[in-house]
């Protein structure tokens, strides 16, 4: 039986949120792909009552600039509780700031990525990344 996951992507952006899909799709690795567009929407999936959303994703992808709740402080959220400590968190971003960078791995992302701006290399860039962390990887084992 195949091994069956879910990515969070974390993206206000829809044009961004269009080619991430489109990469993954290209890869073979588009199934079960949950999209939430601020901050907010993330935190109430990861952390929603409901049986049916509590399984987690096997990878967060995460921008900086979000509404409502911004990137870090999600970060820092799902870094503080026992549940979501372990998660896969790669941080997405455009930002080229020094202390977005620094404030992300020290907030524990496992990798932060500057998106790029030409259309195949930023296809190249999600391809990569869905091989690496969803099919590559070995992530920890999470109590649900």
């Amino acid at each position: 039986m195949a091994q069956t996951w879910t990515l969070l992507i974390v993206e206000d952006n829809p044009d961004d949120i269009e080619l991430t899909l489109l990469a993954f799709e290209q890869t073979g690795l588009r199934e079960n792909v949950v999209i939430a567009r601020d901050g907010v929407e993330a935190i109430n999936y990861l952390f929603a009552d409901n049986p049916v959303l509590n399984s987690l994703p096997a990878l967060i992808l995460l921008d900086l600039q979000l509404p409502r709740i911004n990137g870090l402080e999600v970060l820092r959220l799902i870094r503080s509780h026992a549940r979501t400590q372990l998660l896969p968190i790669v941080i997405l971003t455009t930002s080229h700031e020094e202390s977005d960078r620094l404030q992300g791995y020290s907030l524990g992302c496992n990798s932060y990525i500057r998106k790029p701006v030409d259309f195949d290399q930023f296809v190249n860039v999600i391809q990569q990344l869905g091989m690496y962390w969803l099919v590559l990887n070995s992530p920890p084992p999470l109590t649900q």
